[in-house]
């Protein structure tokens, strides 16, 4: 009966053994960015909560998406800029990659984000200049801080406060992932961020990667510039962007291997991708009513993101005459102006539940802008794409996704209707992209533990264990050239140089000792005999 037995419990054992570990509450703190990075973010920190957590996020009064209900302690604290203000800015950045996209890191420091930019990194100096608020985060006595990069607010955050902290972002500006890792990132099968090389690179690929780091080793501090300037003023003392990045406790990344391409990593560097990946739920009765109608030829997703609510006019109606082409219904995310030209298969909704619909056995077709939320709900719904990328990470994403199979790129500036057309009857009727996104699917999800649960395993681990000092690599504490082993080298090569000199010098005095002195003497037998 016992053996029997034994199988049942050996689930509820597992089961409370992972339990015990999170028994113990914690108290977090949470410096979040806006806009999509912070939808997956806040499923962490509500699973969090549920575990029993007591959370407290640090955000900006002036926010797009932070300000909706949430059910933790929320401090804010005023900017220098309003809401206007932000929302001006990002249209004059939104409306430069409609017509060119800045694809280095020369371009984002002198192109039209830079002023976007700079009211994001603004953020922690008025943070601190709240004095109650500071105050406050001081006497909280919190375990960890759980930020995203992408303003460094938080890196400053868990340094004056010295705290551990878990970054969590899909990526991280320049090299500070490599440096504040010490991940080893060979630029001969690795490719730097914007460039939309794969990790199969011809020789003139690799030198055009390699001009890219020098660039970013050039520019990224001009472009953080005001970051490392505001930390230093906020922690009274020099610190330099590596300062503020070698110090997390652990990355969680928002990809895996499944869209990224291999590359070593390091112990304290955990995949989460897919993290916001969630079981289908039923569609609102509206949107069953629109794919009920559009019988066998099923529906066409279209979304660009929740950040881009308008299209230049030219190209919208070039979008609309393009869906107007196909037999599908095309369910399009957009909060623009209708295009005059709009066909009857097309909706326009101003939202849309994307990850349900992409489940839908009736969706066929997935037109993106290739954030990494989309991506890899297609990745697991197994909906082939077409991928407009507009910026940032999105180029890389598709075409990481294009050299799997997965979908076809198109280039917004140059695209026609025909193209995109074109593009949308290829991915549907060409079987072999259905194929791969499947398989994709199928690499995903074979997994032994899903994304959410490893990211809040992973937070959890941080609070109680006051940090992961142990899985921090010893190179943080080498200098440059100790961690290349020059001086290793030097000395190796000076030794060989050395013995070679000495026996240089022995062969040398050798060679005099004997063919001198035998020359000597021939010389003086030859004297004699004159």
């Amino acid at each position: 009966m016992a053996p029997a037995v034994l199988p049942a419990l050996l689930p509820v054992c597992a089961c409370l053994l992972l339990a015990s570990g999170s028994a113990q509450a914690g108290k977090l703190l949470v410096v979040p960015m806006d806009g999509s990075h912070w939808f997956s973010m806040r499923s962490v920190v509500e699973k969090l909560i549920h575990q029993g957590h007591e959370v407290v996020a640090v955000v900006p009064e002036v926010s797009w998406q932070l300000g909706s209900a949430l059910n933790f302690t929320v401090k804010t604290y005023s900017t220098s800029h309003t809401l206007e203000d932000l929302d001006q800015e990002f249209k004059v950045f939104l409306d430069t990659q409609w017509k060119k996209q800045e694809q280095s890191m020369f371009s984002l420091i002198m192109g039209s984000s830079n002023r976007f930019f700079e009211l994001i990194f603004s953020h922690c100096r008025s943070l601190f200049n709240d004095k109650e608020l500071v105050e406050f985060l001081k006497e909280s006595s919190f375990d960890a801080v759980f930020l995203d990069p992408f303003d460094a607010c938080g890196l400053i955050v868990a340094k004056y406060l010295s705290l551990p902290s878990v970054l969590f972002s899909r990526g991280v500006f320049c090299h500070y992932l490599e440096e504040g890792a010490q991940c080893p990132a060979p630029l001969s099968y690795i490719p730097r961020l914007l460039l939309k090389f794969t990790d199969a690179m011809t020789f003139v690929e690799r030198v055009w990667n390699y001009i890219n780091h020098l660039a970013e080793r050039m520019f990224c501090p001009l472009f953080l510039k005001s970051v490392s300037e505001a930390a230093s003023e906020i922690l009274q003392t020099p610190v330099t962007m590596y300062d503020l990045f070698s110090q997390v406790s652990i990355w969680l990344l928002r990809t895996d291997f499944v869209l990224e391409f291999p590359r070593p990593i390091m112990p304290n560097m955990v995949y989460v991708g897919g993290i916001n990946c969630n079981q289908g739920k039923p569609l609102p009765k509206e949107f069953e009513a629109y794919v009920n109608a559009s019988g066998e030829h099923g529906i066409v997703v279209f979304s660009l993101g929740s950040l881009v609510s308008e299209i230049p006019e030219k190209k919208a109606m070039a979008i609309a005459e393009a869906l107007g082409q196909i037999p599908q219904t095309v369910l399009w995310s957009y909060a623009g102006s209708r295009p005059s030209n709009l066909a009857k298969n097309t909706i326009l909704v101003k939202w849309l539940p994307q990850n349900d619909l992409l489940g839908h056995p009736k969706t066929r077709a997935f037109v993106t802008h290739c954030g990494s939320h989309g991506i890899y709900e297609a990745i697991c719904n197994g909906v082939p794409m077409v991928m407009m990328p507009l910026m940032g990470d999105q180029l890389d994403n598709a075409k990481r996704m294009e050299t799997r199979g997965a979908g076809v790129i198109l280039d917004v500036f140059t695209m026609t209707s025909d193209d995109l057309a074109n593009a949308l009857k290829r991915v549907i009727k060409d079987k072999s992209y259905k194929e791969n996104i499947m398989h994709l699917s199928s690499l995903h999800k074979d997994r032994p533990i899903e994304p959410l649960d490893l990211a809040v395993f992973w937070v959890e681990y941080v609070m109680r264990h006051k940090g992961a000092p142990h899985l921090r690599p010893a190179a943080h504490d080498l200098t440059w050239y100790q961690y290349h082993s020059l001086d290793v080298i030097g000395f190796l090569l000076a030794i060989v140089l050395t013995v070679a000199f000495l026996i240089f010098k022995c062969c040398a005095f050798g060679c005099r000792k004997c063919f001198g002195k035998k020359g000597r003497v021939k010389k003086s037998h030859k004297t004699k005999a004159h």
